[in-house]
């Protein structure tokens, strides 16, 4: 078996059956399985997926104060750009582009480190990461840990039932899921750490981050805009945490082929470019799939990237040193093809290509 079959932990009903067939698991069977893996008391090694979904319910209570307590109009479009567009282009740029796909590289570990924390952290990279991968590999196919063909809660809740890694790997492929994470600034357990806590992440420096990344953001929000400011960007951090759950969902179709000629032109899964995403997070997602290491995604004209924009931006300033751009591959291999099409077919000729 190639190792990104059989590098996440599977849920109990399985990904496929015996005929290779994907399971679709009914709501009750996912949310059994979510809370299970919730469970710390039960089992440690449940630890990331529970912090994870901790993380969201401490910023419950800055959505409500903000709501009752703090609202203004102004504080509301404040917390809309941070949450939908910065911390939406943060983590296309960060989690995406560069954690998964490496579609640039710094220039030094100082501007790695400013990039990973230039928001609030919310999303552990190493759920993120490795299950990304098995996700390009078996695109709405069993295995798929977003599968958009298993519903919305088997998407929704997808990264605690689908996304973390297999608890029981060898000492070699456990090194092999290391590689993956290397790059992201994760201080990695031992082979004896991660049988014992069964991540890649380390637990005291995972949460210590986390405190002190937080802890940071507050004051900084703080000093500019007093509590109300804070609570109000916090609290926007709270509605993307949950929003940003349904998005592999919506951009795989729901389950159905909602593809357009023209405008999707990747055919080999359901992924679709949606103007919401792209316009305020820089994910065209069927682009995406076409050029997964491509560092911009927004290859037709009216297609806005702002994570592109903040990637070009970190070159400029010498913090990103090289990157990829396969716009014009994209163009080459998909825009002059159509068009000499479209050609052909009107004029009953072929194109001779130089």
């Amino acid at each position: 078996m190639a190792f990104l079959d059989y590098v996440l932990e599977p849920p109990r009903y399985g990904w496929q059956d015996s005929n290779g067939t994907f399971i679709k698991p009914t709501s009750g069977q996912i949310v059994r399985e979510f809370f299970s893996r919730l469970n710390v008391f039960k089992d440690r090694k449940n630890w990331l997926s529970f912090m994870s979904w901790l993380q969201v319910a401490c910023l419950a209570p800055f959505f409500f104060l903000f709501i009752f307590k703090y609202f203004s109009w102004g504080l509301l479009v404040a917390a809309f750009f941070y949450s939908m567009v910065f911390m939406g282009t943060h983590g296309t740029v960060w989690h995406h582009r560069y954690c998964t796909h490496g579609a640039y590289t710094f220039r030094n570990k100082f501007w790695m480190f400013i990039t990973r924390n230039l928001s609030l952290k919310i999303i552990p990279e190493e759920i993120y990461v490795v299950s990304h991968h098995v996700h390009h590999a078996k695109s709405d196919q069993p295995g798929d840990p977003y599968n958009a063909y298993g519903g919305f809660l088997y998407c929704f809740l997808a990264d605690v039932v689908h996304q973390p890694i297999k608890r029981d790997l060898s000492e070699e492929d456990y090194n092999r899921a290391v590689n993956m994470m290397k790059h992201t600034g994760i201080q990695p357990n031992s082979y004896k750490g991660y049988l014992k806590w069964g991540s890649i992440a380390r637990p005291g420096l995972s949460v210590l981050h986390w405190f002190l990344n937080w802890g940071f953001w507050y004051l900084v929000f703080y000093l500019i805009g007093g509590h109300p400011l804070a609570f109000a960007l916090f609290g926007g951090a709270a509605f993307w945490a949950v929003g940003v759950r349904t998005f592999n969902y919506e951009g795989h179709g729901k389950g159905e082929n909602k593809q357009r000629e023209g405008v999707d032109f990747n055919k080999k899964d359901n992924s679709i470019n949606q103007i919401w995403p792209g316009f305020v997070a820089g994910e065209w997602h069927n682009n995406h799939h076409l050029f997964p290491q491509s560092a911009r995604s927004g290859f037709l004209w009216y297609q806005i990237d702002s994570a592109w924009y903040f990637i070009r931006t970190l070159s400029f300033i010498g913090a990103v040193s090289s990157f990829n751009d396969s716009k014009e591959q994209f163009r080459k291999q998909y825009l002059l093809a159509e068009s000499e099409a479209v050609f052909s077919k009107a004029t009953g000729t072929s194109v001779n290509k130089v």
